[in-house]
């Protein structure tokens, strides 16, 4: 295993920081943070803020030379979270801008998915002259970019299965106790799992009993849109009275009938889906995780012990096992995320 410095590891630090600021505002395009280091002091940042506009590596020359002046980047060191692009799109290439810029030495946290751009942008560096270390917190900087990864590479959305249970794993409680089994925290902090996401996703069966809004609300649905709020259902037609077809948000939601849950990720990914956020009822779930199609779970534990008949997993069998395990308390609830293994 490759050992980098402290001072590297700590800078790109900075510039994961600078990249999570563009999740859930840059899809197509990946979240990607840069900062820039002159003799150990930081004198530029910045991230990727939407599809079309300048990338973090543009941002951030942009900011040291507009606060420290037009020759402040040249001998410096730029920290990016992946590997500078290489070619032209709807913009120029990184790679271009941070010759003309004069840094000396580019530290990149991952090299780029995408197979027909990986490594090119660091032959181009290095033949310029310009020192180049690679994979610096790759871990974490392959977590940024997981959903552009998987889209990229296979052409169909990350998706990450939300829910919530009792300890035992009772999914509704009974009438009398109301409809929320997660507490007003938790369900907060589902706003900013939907913020980041291009699309949520809800079985028939949840439509009909929840009729829900899906939304991004409040501070979570400032600077991007409303995500696309999918319903994979058997039965057609479905009345008019639900939230989902009918309200201000009504063309942001896509009715898919009749097809499969992998027919209709699939189709997501075609139309440039590449992150969705499953918010379903126990029967999808199970199938989901069963057929593979799950990548990440987020779960909210409330510390309530029974309730109604509906299980997490209706299903006598092991559906998944989850890896890299994160564990977090939110209020009165347990958060559990995980990697589908």
């Amino acid at each position: 295993m490759i050992s980098h410095s402290p001072e590297d590891e700590k800078w790109m630090r900075e510039a994961l920081t600078e990249g999570e600021k563009g999740l859930g505002l840059t899809s197509p395009n990946p979240a990607v943070g840069s900062v820039i280091v002159h003799d150990g002091q930081l004198i530029g940042k910045g991230w990727h803020h939407k599809a079309g506009t300048a990338h973090a590596e543009v941002n951030a020359i942009f900011d040291a030379q507009e606060t420290h002046g037009p020759n402040s980047t040249k001998g410096a060191t730029i920290y990016v979270t992946l590997e500078p692009c290489s070619t032209f799109g709807k913009t120029p290439p990184c790679v271009e801008a941070i010759k003309e810029a004069g840094l000396a030495r580019v530290v990149v946290g991952t090299t780029d998915p995408n197979k027909a751009h990986a490594g090119h942008g660091f032959d181009l560096l290095r033949s310029a002259g310009i020192e180049v270390e690679t994979d610096v917190l790759k871990s974490e900087c392959d977590h940024l970019i997981r959903f552009f990864s998987k889209h990229i590479t296979t052409g169909m959305p990350w998706v990450i299965a939300k829910s919530a249970a009792t300890l035992d794993g009772r999914t509704i409680l009974p009438p009398e106790h109301g409809q929320w089994i997660s507490c007003e925290a938790s369900r907060e902090d589902v706003q900013a799992w939907r913020r980041q996401c291009d699309a949520i996703l809800i079985g028939g069966e949840t439509l009909r009993k929840d009729n829900p809004l899906l939304t991004l609300r409040g501070k979570w649905a400032e600077g991007r849109e409303q995500p696309l709020r999918v319903v994979v259902t058997e039965h057609t037609p479905l009345p008019g009275s639900y939230h989902l077809l009918n309200d201000e948000f009504s063309d942001r939601t896509r009715i898919h009938k009749g097809v499969s849950l992998e027919e209709s990720l699939r189709s997501l990914g075609e139309q440039g889906v590449s992150s969705v956020l499953m918010e379903s009822g126990g029967r999808l779930l199970a199938h989901a995780l069963e057929s593979k199609l799950v990548d990440e779970v987020v779960l909210y534990l409330a510390p309530i012990l029974g309730g109604g008949p509906k299980s997490l997993i209706p299903v006598q069998k092991i559906a998944a096992e989850l890896k890299g395990i994160e564990v977090t308390k939110i209020d009165r609830d347990i958060r559990v995320v995980g990697r589908v293994a």
